[in-house]
């Protein structure tokens, strides 16, 4: 259905606060419009691009980070809960795939889960004691992996978490991990 410029514009302010991760060509399908127009309607509402949003929400939340740095965490985390659920950003480049097939390597996948695992503990340390994972299709180069972490218990020193990855809602990987944590 169409809509005036003003609806769209103010249909697609309303998306962007409630979703900031929405590209522009997803966004165009939905408003059934072109790439541009919805480049031009941001660009009006001072909106910024994609990746300007992500690191806007991720500097908003790796402040509570507390058991790796910064700088170590594989992927962008958007969004932290520690001790409850983090996700993560990880999009797939030339540097993280094989050169022959364009499929990304199986240990940045299992990176960014595992640091998500790790920043999700809200303590000073936080190791990876074990770990289960499953790798469910391969993922190629240009595609964005969105992990999900999620705290599923914790007893004495130890945390559970699993983490699944996805791309385009379809997932990728699935991992169980057993953390341990310094304090409880």
């Amino acid at each position: 259905m169409k809509r005036n410029k003003k609806e769209r514009q103010q249909q697609l302010k309303q998306i962007l606060e409630t979703d900031p991760f929405r590209t522009d060509e997803s966004l165009a399908v939905d408003f059934e419009v072109s790439v541009q127009t919805i480049r031009l309607d941001r660009l009006e509402l001072s909106i910024p691009e994609l990746r300007e949003r992500i690191k806007h929400v991720a500097r908003e939340r790796l402040d509570e980070v507390q058991a790796l740095p910064l700088e170590e965490v594989i992927g962008e985390i958007v969004d932290l809960r520690l001790d409850e659920e983090a996700i993560s950003i990880l999009d797939i480049t030339k540097d993280h795939v094989f050169s022959r097939t364009k499929i990304a390597r199986g240990h940045y996948l299992f990176a960014q889960a595992n640091s998500l695992a790790v920043a999700i503990i809200n303590d000073e340390l936080a190791l990876t004691t074990k770990a289960s994972v499953h790798f469910s299709r391969q993922v190629k180069e240009g595609e964005r992996v969105a992990a999900r972490a999620v705290v599923t218990s914790s007893k004495g020193h130890k945390t559970w978490v699993e983490v699944t990855s996805s791309v385009q809602q379809e997932p990728v990987f699935h991992g169980e991990f057993v953390m341990y944590r310094s304090h409880r």
